[in-house]
Protein backbone atom coordinates (compact mmCIF):
# COMPACT_ATOMS: atom_id res chain seq x y z
CA UNK A 1 0.00 0.00 0.00
CA UNK A 2 1.18 3.53 -0.82
CA UNK A 3 0.40 6.41 1.51
CA UNK A 4 1.27 10.07 1.99
CA UNK A 5 4.07 11.06 4.38
CA UNK A 6 3.39 14.25 6.35
CA UNK A 7 6.03 16.61 7.68
CA UNK A 8 5.10 15.55 11.22
CA UNK A 9 5.92 11.92 10.34
CA UNK A 10 2.34 10.63 10.22
CA UNK A 11 1.08 8.59 7.26
CA UNK A 12 -2.20 9.21 5.45
CA UNK A 13 -4.20 7.22 2.89
CA UNK A 14 -5.77 10.29 1.27
CA UNK A 15 -4.35 13.68 0.32
CA UNK A 16 -7.04 16.31 0.76
CA UNK A 17 -7.38 20.06 1.19
CA UNK A 18 -9.97 20.98 3.81
CA UNK A 19 -11.84 24.30 3.57
CA UNK A 20 -12.81 25.19 7.13
CA UNK A 21 -15.50 27.67 8.18
CA UNK A 22 -14.98 28.91 11.72
CA UNK A 23 -18.53 30.12 12.36
CA UNK A 24 -21.88 29.56 10.65
CA UNK A 25 -21.68 33.11 9.22
CA UNK A 26 -18.76 31.90 7.05
CA UNK A 27 -20.41 28.61 6.05
CA UNK A 28 -21.95 29.76 2.77
CA UNK A 29 -18.71 31.28 1.51
CA UNK A 30 -16.67 28.18 2.41
CA UNK A 31 -19.29 25.83 0.94
CA UNK A 32 -19.39 27.80 -2.32
CA UNK A 33 -15.60 27.66 -2.65
CA UNK A 34 -15.74 23.85 -2.35
CA UNK A 35 -18.75 23.56 -4.66
CA UNK A 36 -17.22 25.68 -7.42
CA UNK A 37 -13.95 23.76 -7.30
CA UNK A 38 -15.86 20.44 -7.63
CA UNK A 39 -12.79 18.38 -6.74
CA UNK A 40 -13.05 15.23 -4.58
CA UNK A 41 -9.83 16.23 -2.86
CA UNK A 42 -11.25 19.56 -1.63
CA UNK A 43 -13.60 18.99 1.29
CA UNK A 44 -15.73 21.14 3.56
CA UNK A 45 -15.59 20.99 7.37
CA UNK A 46 -16.43 23.59 9.99
CA UNK A 47 -17.79 24.66 13.36
CA UNK A 48 -21.02 26.71 13.42
CA UNK A 49 -20.91 28.18 16.95
CA UNK A 50 -19.83 31.71 17.80
CA UNK A 51 -18.94 31.15 21.46
CA UNK A 52 -15.52 29.50 21.96
CA UNK A 53 -15.37 25.93 23.20
CA UNK A 54 -12.18 24.08 24.08
CA UNK A 55 -13.54 20.76 22.79
CA UNK A 56 -14.35 22.14 19.33
CA UNK A 57 -10.97 23.89 19.08
CA UNK A 58 -9.09 20.75 20.05
CA UNK A 59 -11.17 18.69 17.65
CA UNK A 60 -10.51 21.11 14.80
CA UNK A 61 -6.78 21.13 15.57
CA UNK A 62 -6.71 17.33 15.31
CA UNK A 63 -8.84 17.29 12.15
CA UNK A 64 -6.78 19.92 10.32
CA UNK A 65 -3.57 18.01 11.14
CA UNK A 66 -5.06 14.59 10.38
CA UNK A 67 -2.78 12.34 8.29
CA UNK A 68 -5.31 12.35 5.41
CA UNK A 69 -5.21 16.17 5.27
CA UNK A 70 -2.46 17.79 3.19
CA UNK A 71 -3.43 21.48 3.31
CA UNK A 72 -5.94 23.82 4.96
CA UNK A 73 -7.90 26.92 3.95
CA UNK A 74 -9.49 28.70 6.93
CA UNK A 75 -12.52 30.89 6.20
CA UNK A 76 -13.35 33.29 9.01
CA UNK A 77 -16.01 35.99 9.22
CA UNK A 78 -13.62 37.94 11.43
CA UNK A 79 -15.50 38.57 14.67
CA UNK A 80 -16.36 35.02 15.84
CA UNK A 81 -15.13 33.62 19.15
CA UNK A 82 -13.26 30.67 17.61
CA UNK A 83 -9.54 30.92 18.37
CA UNK A 84 -8.35 31.22 14.77
CA UNK A 85 -4.80 32.15 15.78
CA UNK A 86 -4.36 29.03 17.94
CA UNK A 87 -5.70 26.78 15.17
CA UNK A 88 -3.41 28.43 12.58
CA UNK A 89 -0.38 28.00 14.83
CA UNK A 90 -1.10 24.30 15.31
CA UNK A 91 -1.47 23.71 11.56
CA UNK A 92 1.74 25.60 10.76
CA UNK A 93 3.63 23.62 13.41
CA UNK A 94 2.46 20.38 11.75
CA UNK A 95 4.23 21.44 8.56
CA UNK A 96 1.05 21.64 6.47
CA UNK A 97 0.47 24.58 4.09
CA UNK A 98 -2.31 26.89 5.28
CA UNK A 99 -4.13 29.92 3.92
CA UNK A 100 -6.56 32.12 5.85
CA UNK A 101 -9.32 34.34 4.49
CA UNK A 102 -11.20 36.81 6.71
CA UNK A 103 -14.40 37.80 4.96
CA UNK A 104 -14.62 41.17 6.72
CA UNK A 105 -11.19 42.02 5.27
CA UNK A 106 -11.57 40.47 1.80
CA UNK A 107 -14.34 42.59 0.34
CA UNK A 108 -17.32 40.33 1.05
CA UNK A 109 -18.87 37.16 -0.32
CA UNK A 110 -17.90 37.26 -4.02
CA UNK A 111 -14.37 38.49 -3.39
CA UNK A 112 -13.72 35.88 -0.69
CA UNK A 113 -15.07 33.06 -2.85
CA UNK A 114 -12.81 34.11 -5.75
CA UNK A 115 -9.82 34.30 -3.42
CA UNK A 116 -10.79 30.95 -1.86
CA UNK A 117 -10.82 29.21 -5.24
CA UNK A 118 -7.41 30.69 -6.02
CA UNK A 119 -5.93 29.72 -2.65
CA UNK A 120 -7.40 26.19 -2.69
CA UNK A 121 -6.08 25.57 -6.20
CA UNK A 122 -2.64 26.68 -5.03
CA UNK A 123 -2.87 24.36 -2.01
CA UNK A 124 -3.79 21.44 -4.27
CA UNK A 125 -0.73 22.12 -6.42
CA UNK A 126 1.42 22.37 -3.30
CA UNK A 127 0.33 19.03 -1.82
CA UNK A 128 0.53 17.18 -5.14
CA UNK A 129 4.25 16.84 -4.47
CA UNK A 130 3.84 15.15 -1.09
CA UNK A 131 6.14 12.14 -0.80
CA UNK A 132 4.46 8.75 -1.38
CA UNK A 133 5.68 6.00 0.89
CA UNK A 134 4.93 2.37 1.66
CA UNK A 135 2.37 1.90 4.40
CA UNK A 136 1.62 -1.31 6.21
CA UNK A 137 -1.37 -2.78 8.01
CA UNK A 138 0.39 -1.85 11.25
CA UNK A 139 0.13 1.84 10.22
CA UNK A 140 -3.66 1.70 9.99
CA UNK A 141 -6.02 3.22 12.56
CA UNK A 142 -9.58 1.97 11.97
CA UNK A 143 -12.76 3.05 13.76
CA UNK A 144 -16.19 1.43 13.80
CA UNK A 145 -19.75 2.59 14.39
CA UNK A 146 -23.22 1.19 13.79
CA UNK A 147 -26.23 3.17 12.57
CA UNK A 148 -29.78 2.20 11.71
CA UNK A 149 -29.43 -1.08 13.61
CA UNK A 150 -32.06 -3.78 13.36
CA UNK A 151 -32.55 -7.36 14.51
CA UNK A 152 -29.90 -8.65 12.09
CA UNK A 153 -27.10 -6.22 13.06
CA UNK A 154 -25.97 -8.08 16.16
CA UNK A 155 -25.78 -11.47 14.45
CA UNK A 156 -24.19 -10.58 11.09
CA UNK A 157 -22.49 -7.22 10.34
CA UNK A 158 -21.40 -6.34 13.89
CA UNK A 159 -19.68 -9.64 14.77
CA UNK A 160 -18.18 -9.71 11.25
CA UNK A 161 -16.58 -6.32 11.90
CA UNK A 162 -15.43 -7.75 15.24
CA UNK A 163 -13.76 -10.60 13.33
CA UNK A 164 -12.11 -8.03 11.04
CA UNK A 165 -10.93 -6.07 14.11
CA UNK A 166 -9.28 -9.23 15.45
CA UNK A 167 -7.46 -9.67 12.12
CA UNK A 168 -6.34 -6.03 12.12
CA UNK A 169 -5.14 -6.22 15.72
CA UNK A 170 -3.23 -9.43 14.99
CA UNK A 171 -1.50 -7.44 12.21
CA UNK A 172 -0.55 -4.75 14.77
CA UNK A 173 -3.07 -2.13 13.59
CA UNK A 174 -4.93 0.18 15.98
CA UNK A 175 -8.73 -0.07 16.32
CA UNK A 176 -11.32 2.18 17.97
CA UNK A 177 -14.90 1.38 18.99
CA UNK A 178 -17.24 3.74 20.82
CA UNK A 179 -20.97 4.37 21.49
CA UNK A 180 -20.67 3.91 25.26
CA UNK A 181 -24.38 4.69 25.54
CA UNK A 182 -24.99 1.54 23.49
CA UNK A 183 -22.74 -0.59 25.68
CA UNK A 184 -24.86 -0.31 28.81
CA UNK A 185 -25.10 -3.79 30.29
CA UNK A 186 -21.85 -4.94 28.64
CA UNK A 187 -19.46 -3.23 31.04
CA UNK A 188 -18.52 -6.31 33.04
CA UNK A 189 -17.92 -8.35 29.88
CA UNK A 190 -15.65 -5.59 28.58
CA UNK A 191 -13.84 -5.38 31.91
CA UNK A 192 -12.96 -9.07 31.60
CA UNK A 193 -11.13 -8.24 28.34
CA UNK A 194 -9.19 -5.31 29.78
CA UNK A 195 -5.41 -5.56 29.69
CA UNK A 196 -5.28 -4.72 33.41
CA UNK A 197 -7.67 -4.76 36.41
CA UNK A 198 -7.33 -0.97 36.68
CA UNK A 199 -8.46 -0.52 33.07
CA UNK A 200 -11.32 -2.93 33.76
CA UNK A 201 -12.62 -0.67 36.52
CA UNK A 202 -12.24 2.37 34.25
CA UNK A 203 -14.27 0.65 31.53
CA UNK A 204 -17.05 -0.05 34.02
CA UNK A 205 -16.97 3.57 35.23
CA UNK A 206 -17.06 4.83 31.64
CA UNK A 207 -20.27 2.95 30.84
CA UNK A 208 -21.83 3.86 34.20
CA UNK A 209 -21.20 7.54 33.34
CA UNK A 210 -23.06 7.01 30.07
CA UNK A 211 -25.94 5.40 31.92
CA UNK A 212 -26.20 8.34 34.37
CA UNK A 213 -26.01 10.84 31.53
CA UNK A 214 -28.77 9.26 29.46
CA UNK A 215 -30.92 8.75 32.56
CA UNK A 216 -30.63 12.46 33.30
CA UNK A 217 -31.49 13.34 29.71
CA UNK A 218 -34.50 11.05 29.86
CA UNK A 219 -33.80 9.26 26.59
CA UNK A 220 -31.38 6.49 25.68
CA UNK A 221 -29.94 5.27 22.41
CA UNK A 222 -32.88 3.03 21.53
CA UNK A 223 -34.67 4.72 18.61
CA UNK A 224 -38.15 3.93 17.28
CA UNK A 225 -36.50 2.73 14.07
CA UNK A 226 -34.58 0.09 16.03
CA UNK A 227 -37.85 -1.36 17.30
CA UNK A 228 -39.39 -1.24 13.83
CA UNK A 229 -36.33 -3.19 12.66
CA UNK A 230 -36.94 -5.98 15.15
CA UNK A 231 -34.79 -5.04 18.15
CA UNK A 232 -36.67 -5.63 21.38
CA UNK A 233 -34.60 -4.20 24.26
CA UNK A 234 -31.68 -1.90 25.05
CA UNK A 235 -29.79 -5.00 26.24
CA UNK A 236 -30.24 -6.69 22.87
CA UNK A 237 -29.03 -3.56 21.08
CA UNK A 238 -26.06 -3.23 23.45
CA UNK A 239 -24.92 -6.81 22.92
CA UNK A 240 -25.14 -6.31 19.18
CA UNK A 241 -23.15 -3.05 19.27
CA UNK A 242 -20.56 -4.62 21.57
CA UNK A 243 -19.91 -7.39 19.02
CA UNK A 244 -18.13 -4.89 16.77
CA UNK A 245 -15.20 -4.81 19.20
CA UNK A 246 -14.23 -8.43 18.47
CA UNK A 247 -12.59 -10.65 21.07
CA UNK A 248 -9.11 -9.14 21.51
CA UNK A 249 -7.84 -7.51 24.69
CA UNK A 250 -8.97 -3.94 25.27
CA UNK A 251 -5.89 -1.77 25.73
CA UNK A 252 -7.21 1.63 26.75
CA UNK A 253 -9.87 4.36 26.82
CA UNK A 254 -9.57 7.57 24.80
CA UNK A 255 -11.69 10.70 24.54
CA UNK A 256 -12.66 12.35 21.24
CA UNK A 257 -9.59 13.87 19.60
CA UNK A 258 -7.18 11.94 21.81
CA UNK A 259 -4.66 9.97 19.75
CA UNK A 260 -4.08 6.40 21.04
CA UNK A 261 -0.69 6.42 22.78
CA UNK A 262 0.11 2.87 21.67
CA UNK A 263 -1.19 0.19 19.34
CA UNK A 264 -4.15 -1.95 20.28
CA UNK A 265 -7.91 -1.76 20.80
CA UNK A 266 -9.39 1.39 22.38
CA UNK A 267 -12.84 2.35 23.62
CA UNK A 268 -13.73 5.98 22.90
CA UNK A 269 -15.59 7.66 25.75
CA UNK A 270 -17.94 9.95 23.81
CA UNK A 271 -20.14 10.99 26.75
CA UNK A 272 -19.23 14.46 28.10
CA UNK A 273 -17.98 14.84 31.68
CA UNK A 274 -20.07 16.59 34.29
CA UNK A 275 -23.74 17.46 34.12
CA UNK A 276 -25.50 17.50 30.74
CA UNK A 277 -24.87 20.91 29.20
CA UNK A 278 -25.19 20.83 25.43
CA UNK A 279 -27.81 18.11 24.99
CA UNK A 280 -27.28 14.55 23.86
CA UNK A 281 -23.68 13.32 23.44
CA UNK A 282 -23.94 12.58 19.74
CA UNK A 283 -26.76 14.00 17.73
CA UNK A 284 -26.01 11.89 14.67
CA UNK A 285 -23.81 9.05 13.46
CA UNK A 286 -21.61 11.55 11.63
CA UNK A 287 -20.76 13.42 14.84
CA UNK A 288 -19.37 10.14 16.21
CA UNK A 289 -17.50 9.45 12.97
CA UNK A 290 -15.86 12.89 13.17
CA UNK A 291 -14.74 12.19 16.76
CA UNK A 292 -13.01 8.94 15.72
CA UNK A 293 -11.37 10.70 12.76
CA UNK A 294 -10.11 13.40 15.13
CA UNK A 295 -8.48 10.59 17.11
CA UNK A 296 -6.58 9.53 14.01
CA UNK A 297 -8.93 7.03 12.35
CA UNK A 298 -7.88 6.70 8.71
CA UNK A 299 -11.04 4.80 7.83
CA UNK A 300 -14.42 3.96 9.40
CA UNK A 301 -16.32 0.65 9.26
CA UNK A 302 -20.04 1.51 9.42
CA UNK A 303 -22.52 -1.30 10.04
CA UNK A 304 -26.21 -0.89 9.31
CA UNK A 305 -29.28 -3.09 9.29
CA UNK A 306 -32.03 -0.73 8.23
CA UNK A 307 -29.75 1.12 5.83
CA UNK A 308 -27.67 4.29 5.80
CA UNK A 309 -26.09 6.15 2.91
CA UNK A 310 -23.64 8.42 4.76
CA UNK A 311 -19.90 8.86 4.30
CA UNK A 312 -17.57 11.45 5.75
CA UNK A 313 -15.11 14.19 5.00
CA UNK A 314 -11.41 13.40 5.54
CA UNK A 315 -11.59 9.59 6.02
CA UNK A 316 -13.32 6.95 3.85
CA UNK A 317 -16.33 5.07 5.21
CA UNK A 318 -16.88 1.38 4.37
CA UNK A 319 -20.49 0.33 4.88
CA UNK A 320 -21.28 -3.22 5.97
CA UNK A 321 -24.94 -4.16 5.52
CA UNK A 322 -26.35 -6.62 8.06
CA UNK A 323 -29.75 -7.27 6.51
CA UNK A 324 -30.02 -9.11 3.13
CA UNK A 325 -33.29 -7.37 2.27
CA UNK A 326 -31.77 -3.95 2.95
CA UNK A 327 -28.76 -4.88 0.84
CA UNK A 328 -31.07 -5.71 -2.07
CA UNK A 329 -32.74 -2.29 -1.77
CA UNK A 330 -29.57 -0.20 -1.15
CA UNK A 331 -26.79 -2.21 -2.75
CA UNK A 332 -25.48 0.83 -4.62
CA UNK A 333 -24.49 2.33 -1.26
CA UNK A 334 -23.17 -0.82 0.47
CA UNK A 335 -19.60 -2.08 0.28
CA UNK A 336 -20.04 -5.46 2.00
CA UNK A 337 -23.10 -7.72 2.16
CA UNK A 338 -23.03 -9.29 5.62
CA UNK A 339 -26.63 -10.37 4.98
CA UNK A 340 -25.11 -13.50 3.42
CA UNK A 341 -24.55 -14.66 7.01
CA UNK A 342 -28.30 -14.40 7.62
CA UNK A 343 -28.97 -16.43 4.48
CA UNK A 344 -26.45 -19.08 5.54
CA UNK A 345 -24.25 -18.46 2.52
CA UNK A 346 -21.19 -17.32 4.47
CA UNK A 347 -19.91 -17.46 8.04
CA UNK A 348 -19.12 -14.51 10.29
CA UNK A 349 -15.40 -15.14 9.86
CA UNK A 350 -15.71 -15.31 6.06
CA UNK A 351 -17.41 -11.91 5.98
CA UNK A 352 -14.77 -10.67 8.44
CA UNK A 353 -12.13 -11.71 5.89
CA UNK A 354 -14.00 -9.81 3.15
CA UNK A 355 -14.17 -6.65 5.29
CA UNK A 356 -10.46 -6.98 6.05
CA UNK A 357 -9.67 -7.18 2.31
CA UNK A 358 -11.90 -4.14 1.69
CA UNK A 359 -9.93 -2.21 4.32
CA UNK A 360 -6.67 -2.99 2.55
CA UNK A 361 -8.10 -2.04 -0.87
CA UNK A 362 -9.49 1.29 0.35
CA UNK A 363 -6.25 2.00 2.20
CA UNK A 364 -4.48 1.39 -1.13
CA UNK A 365 -6.55 4.12 -2.80
CA UNK A 366 -9.67 2.29 -4.04
CA UNK A 367 -12.75 4.42 -3.36
CA UNK A 368 -15.45 3.17 -1.01
CA UNK A 369 -19.07 3.39 -2.21
CA UNK A 370 -19.71 6.55 -0.18
CA UNK A 371 -16.63 8.19 -1.70
CA UNK A 372 -17.73 7.24 -5.23
CA UNK A 373 -21.14 8.79 -4.53
CA UNK A 374 -19.64 12.02 -3.16
CA UNK A 375 -20.70 11.67 0.47
CA UNK A 376 -18.63 14.00 2.68
CA UNK A 377 -20.88 14.56 5.70
CA UNK A 378 -19.45 16.47 8.65
CA UNK A 379 -20.86 17.59 12.03
CA UNK A 380 -19.01 19.25 14.92
CA UNK A 381 -20.93 20.72 17.86
CA UNK A 382 -20.35 21.84 21.45
CA UNK A 383 -19.20 19.40 24.15
CA UNK A 384 -17.31 19.51 27.43
CA UNK A 385 -14.67 17.14 28.80
CA UNK A 386 -12.32 17.26 31.76
CA UNK A 387 -9.01 18.55 30.42
CA UNK A 388 -6.79 16.65 32.80
CA UNK A 389 -9.13 13.92 33.93
CA UNK A 390 -9.66 15.78 37.18
CA UNK A 391 -13.25 16.82 37.84
CA UNK A 392 -11.90 20.00 39.43
CA UNK A 393 -10.35 21.14 36.16
CA UNK A 394 -12.97 21.47 33.49
CA UNK A 395 -12.76 23.65 30.44
CA UNK A 396 -14.05 27.18 30.46
CA UNK A 397 -17.01 27.94 28.25
CA UNK A 398 -17.80 31.31 26.74
CA UNK A 399 -15.66 34.40 26.22
CA UNK A 400 -12.56 34.30 28.42
CA UNK A 401 -12.99 38.01 29.12
CA UNK A 402 -16.05 37.15 31.22
CA UNK A 403 -14.26 34.66 33.46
Amino acid sequence: MKGFLRADGRKGIRNSVVVVYLVECAHHVAKTIVSKLDNDDVQLIGFPGCYPNDYSLQMMEKLCTHPNVGGVLLVSLGCEGFNREKLSKTIIESGRPIETLVIQQCGGTKSTIELGIEKSTSLLTNISNVERIEIFTSDLVIGTICGGSDGTSGISANPAVGACFDLLLNADATCIFEETGELIGCEQIMANRAESPKLGQELIACVEKAERYYTKMGYGSFAPGNAEGGLTTQEEKSMGAYAKSGSSNINGIIKPGEIPHKKGLFLMDVVPDGEPMFGFPNISDNAEIVEMIASGALMILFTTGRGSVVGSAISPVIKVCANPDTYERLSEDMDVNAGEIIKGLKTVNEIGDIIFESVLKVASGEKSKSEELGHKEFILTYKKFDITGSPQKIESIGPSCLS
